[in-house]
């Protein structure tokens, strides 16, 4: 999740998609309830298709095929569950033009992106679980009673995976594939507006030799199957990542029937640029880590703070290189920045650039939606806000940059922790001590240094404070979905 230069090596063309039905217990069905929910594709605003309405008793469905699959799952050898992962990653691969057409259509993702960055990190998920599978050891304890001790690592049992909107497969499968790794069946429930690609991996998952009911989805709304998915006592762990409102519920729920949790949830990361950076590396990371997925990234660099030496040369380099930024049609391979996902999505950020103006900003480039079909907003550049304003105190999740100056280190560090996020964070200089000591200061599950949205499936990422608790990628996700057992037996 690096590039914003990578172009497709082939020409996609919108998909015509037929309508999605649910998948549990390893065939295809209508929802419970005749109905439908639309899906639109936010570059034209048009109805592309519809998936099912899934209902409450849908998922209980899920959730008894998931509980009827975990033992023969559990009891698989993590050597013959990592063979089918390999498989997964295999065929994700070979059906590449097929996810890149159904997640620029459904999410507005330009395909120039598409392919390198969510496409093939989820092909390196299943990849890197795959070989994580057959890890699972215990060990033996030395202790000073006459016996022998060990500790087994155990799945969960049934795991609710709960997904935003735009990130469906990258999101998903940090999720998903850990958690068969360990040994889990999973409930799938995608985002509402983005339920594509859940439904086309749980296609190719099947294709890869996963056992029918160990991975279910069911399509529908949060207000209704999300939240019945949460209360239902035959769930015994929830991971979630969405929303910093919608997380605290989510977690309260789970935390009154005591289930483990993995929340990743909102951010509004601070991106400092020390007065020794290297300015035209600084620039190009800082337009990255703002328009990178239109913006709509929870570990985007929405808050530019600068030195007061560069504050001017900063402003002026990206009022320069900002609109150059292509935006436009995400099947055209020269798009860097595609529509936002939705309407609603669409009309919160106007509501904050609204409220930049009101509050003193200077809108430097860019500040009002494009004359065009879709839900297009150019990105934008917001200079001389104050710290009080909301638009720099919380998650706007668009094409927006807000950059505020500053004088010293430790005015930048408090500048930087002084929101109630903490999902990420970045940091321009050319001072190796001062790289290593503001990382160490930043309130942040991951910090990058003089780059950003460097990330791997082997890297794990997660917040602190309102973004949440737990780890997604690296070993750390798959011991999240594992309980310890400890096993002693007398020797007397």
């Amino acid at each position: 999740m690096t590039a914003l230069d990578e172009r497709p090596t082939a020409t996609v063309r919108r998909p015509v998609v037929a309508p999605g039905r649910l998948f549990i217990g390893g065939t295809w069905r209508e929802s419970t309830e005749d109905a439908r929910i639309p899906v639109t594709d936010p570059s034209t605003g048009s109805v592309v298709t519809s998936v099912a309405w899934g209902t409450t008793a849908d998922v209980n469905d899920a959730v008894d095929a998931a509980r009827a699959a975990l033992e023969g799952w559990a009891a698989t050898p993590g050597r013959q569950r990592g063979r089918i992962l390999h498989r997964v990653a295999d065929i994700v691969r070979a059906r590449a033009d097929e996810l890149v057409a159904v997640e620029s259509l459904d999410v507005g993702k330009p395909v120039a992106l598409c392919r390198p960055v969510d496409v093939e990190t989820t092909a390196e998920q299943y990849e890197y679980y795959a070989a994580l599978a057959q890890t699972l050891d215990g060990a033996t304890r030395q202790i000073p009673i006459p016996s022998h001790a060990y500790t087994r690592r155990e799945p969960i049992g049934v795991v609710a995976a709960i997904t935003p909107f735009n990130f469906p497969l990258i999101l998903s499968s940090s999720k998903i594939a850990p958690a068969l790794a360990a040994g889990n069946t999973v409930v799938h429930k995608p985002a509402e507006d983005t339920p594509l690609s859940a439904l086309l991996m749980a296609e190719i998952l099947a294709e890869a030799g996963v056992p029918d009911g160990v991975v279910n989805v069911v399509t529908g709304y949060g207000a209704e199957i999300g939240e019945h998915l949460l209360r239902h006592p035959g769930v015994d762990k929830v991971a979630f990542t969405g929303s910093t409102a919608v997380g605290r519920h989510a977690a309260s729920i789970a935390g009154a029937q005591l289930k483990p949790v993995t929340m990743e949830l909102g951010g509004n990361a601070a991106h400092i640029i020390f007065d020794d950076a290297d300015l035209e590396k600084a620039i190009g990371a800082a337009i990255k880590a703002f328009v990178f997925n239109t913006g709509q990234f929870c570990m985007g660099g929405p808050r530019l703070l600068v030195a007061a030496p560069l504050y001017d040369a900063v402003l002026g380099a990206l009022a320069e290189a900002v609109p150059t930024v292509p935006v436009g049609d995400p099947f055209d391979p020269a798009t860097v920045i595609g529509p936002m996902a939705g309407e609603r999505h669409l009309s919160k950020v106007e509501r904050y650039v609204a409220q930049a103006k009101a509050d003193g900003g200077r809108i430097v480039t860019g500040g009002q939606r494009l004359d065009r079909a879709g839900c297009y907003f150019p990105p934008t550049v917001i200079a001389d806000l104050p710290d009080t304003s909301s638009v720099v105190r919380e998650e706007i999740f668009g094409p927006v940059l807000t950059v505020q100056r500053f004088d010293t280190e430790d005015e930048a560090v408090a500048m930087a922790n002084g929101t109630p996020y903490g999902l990420a964070a970045g940091l321009q200089t050319e001072n190796l001590a001062r790289a290593h000591r503001v990382a160490a200061r930043l309130q942040a599950g991951i910090v990058w240094i003089n780059d950003w949205a460097l990330l791997d499936p082997a890297i794990p990422f997660g917040g602190v404070k309102d973004s949440g608790h737990g780890r997604e990628y690296g070993p750390e996700a798959l011991a999240a979905y594992t309980r310890t057992k400890s096993v002693v037996i007398s020797l007397a």
